[in-house]
């Protein structure tokens, strides 16, 4: 069998967002489709130890907010990587309040929808939330960041608990300059390509990187990543 076959599978990038007792919270998710259009519902797999879910559980609404092509790393980093109990994710994040309560994420969007829950299906690790849309609205003509285009493009990574999530074959080591990864959520740093955005131009060594530069994905310094085998 080759694992290959699940990377043929299509997916998207949306941030699936949610409220309890006042206090919001959400995260990235790749698992979102539409199952009926009338009534309009559509269903996320969101990982059982993610604070969404209990959010999710709690309140039974929530919103997706489909990404842009253009959403920065640093933003995918924050909602897929890091987590509401340590950090406020909202903070310094564009966002309303919808209809039931659960916050809409605008930034780097270019659609929304609201949701009610209306089922719930237990899946091992995962629970797919059903649940009817009550609202959504278009933000923007940019095109929607497809799951491909996170991958081979901007060069991500998925989390550990995302459905998707398959551990990395090993690699065949290349005489070239180091490659280093992030041991908080997998992004690799190389040194052919660089960080442009960030302060590295391409053929700068890892070594050379300044003291506080961080990961580009989740913020994790430079103590966080090991040499690629």
């Amino acid at each position: 069998m080759n694992k290959e076959a699940f990377r043929k599978i299509s997916y998207g990038l949306y941030l699936v967002s949610s409220v309890q007792d006042g206090k919001f919270n959400g995260q990235i998710a790749n698992s979102m489709f539409q199952v009926t259009s009338e009534p309009s519902t559509i269903a996320v797999s969101i990982n059982k130890e993610n604070l969404t879910h209990s959010y999710i559980k709690a309140s039974r609404v929530f919103s997706v907010s489909i990404l842009s092509e253009e959403a920065p790393m640093t933003f995918i980093g924050l909602f897929g990587f890091k987590s509401g109990r340590d950090v406020d994710k909202f903070k310094n994040v564009q966002y309303r309040v919808g209809k039931t309560g659960a916050p809409i994420v605008l930034d780097n969007a270019v659609a929304y929808l609201e949701v009610k829950l209306i089922q719930e299906l237990e899946c091992g690790s995962h629970t797919i939330f059903v649940g009817e849309v009550v609202d959504y609205d278009n933000l923007g003509n940019d095109p929607p960041m497809t799951y491909a285009y996170y991958h081979t493009v901007r060069k991500g990574k998925s989390p550990k608990t995302a459905p998707s999530y398959q551990a990395e074959e090993p690699k065949a080591v290349v005489a070239k300059a180091a490659s280093y990864v992030c041991s908080i959520c997998g992004y690799v740093y190389d040194p052919a390509t660089g960080e442009p955005e960030h302060g590295a131009p391409a053929g700068t060594p890892f070594e050379d990187l300044p003291a506080d530069w961080t990961c580009p994905v989740c913020g994790a310094d430079k103590s966080h990543f090991e040499r690629e085998a």
